[in-house]
This record gives structure tokens, sequence and C-alpha cells, in this order.
């Protein structure tokens, strides 16, 4: 009686697998797709950040013309100082990647800035610090983009 083990092949069959070079094609193929990828991942992560730092300083910006509203100045305006001055209550922006400031403070003018926190996830982006004044310019003080690109 002939009797044949599951683990072996049958007569005139091929081992079926992949062979070394078969593995390293598509290994280095991973490679260079992940080469590509990853930092086109990096760079709209930061797109998506900034969009961050934008928010919050239009915003900040409207609580700066409420405050303005009833006190007949921006003088005294504070970010996450806790007290009643306060137009915004934290220094930093939702996600903790930007720093918020009031800079320079006057009484019929401000410039609000967004900067990337050192060590952050935006640290060294092309945009560099966003900035908006009352009269609503915006800006930035990177050297990699546009007001249209950053903003």
């Amino acid at each position: 009686e002939y009797q044949m083990d599951v683990n072996m092949n049958r007569p005139g069959q091929r081992n079926r697998g992949f062979t070394l070079i078969e593995l390293m094609i598509v290994v280095a193929l991973i490679a260079i797709l992940a080469a590509i990828g990853f930092p086109t991942y990096q760079d709209q992560m930061r797109k998506a950040r900034r969009s961050e730092a934008t928010a919050v300083l239009l915003d900040i910006a409207a609580r700066m013309e409420r405050f303005y509203a009833d006190r007949g100045t921006y003088t005294g305006a504070t970010i996450g100082a806790g007290a009643g001055t306060d137009v915004y209550t934290s220094t930093t922006s939702e996600n903790g990647h930007y720093t918020l400031t009031i800079n320079p403070l006057a009484a019929e003018s401000f410039t609000l800035n967004a900067t990337p926190v050192v060590g952050g996830a935006q640290d060294g982006d092309d945009c560099g610090v966003f900035t908006l004044t009352s009269a609503g310019t915006k800006g930035f003080t990177g050297a990699g983009g546009t007001v249209i690109k950053c903003w």
C-alpha cells in the first residue's frame, strides 16, 4: 500500500513558496515606498497643525475686539494669566503645538503670535511664527512659505 506524507511533494510538483530574491525585491519596494511616503505624511501633518495655530489666533483676535469694546483699550488684555483680563485661558494652543502671546500690547493695537513649541512637532516648520495684527494683517516669520500657503 502506497501512503503519501502530506508534507512531501507529489511527484513532478514544485515547492510552493517564495525565493530569497523575490522576498528581497518585495522588501526593497516597501522600503522605497516608505522613503517616499513618510516625509509626505509628515508634511501633511505639519499643514494640519498649522490650522490649529491660525484658528486660535483668529479666535483670540475676536476676543481682543470684545475686550476693546468693553474697555475702550487693548491695554491689560492677557493670555493664560488666570486673571479677569484673560482673553484666552491658555498660553498654548489646544493640542500644545504653539505658544501664544500678545506682543506688543498698546492701547489701540496688538499683535498676536503663535510660536512653535521648541522641540515639538512643529519646531522647524517652514512657516515659523504666525502673527495676526489688530488690523487683520496675517503674517509668518518662516522663510519657506507664503501667506497663502501658511495661512
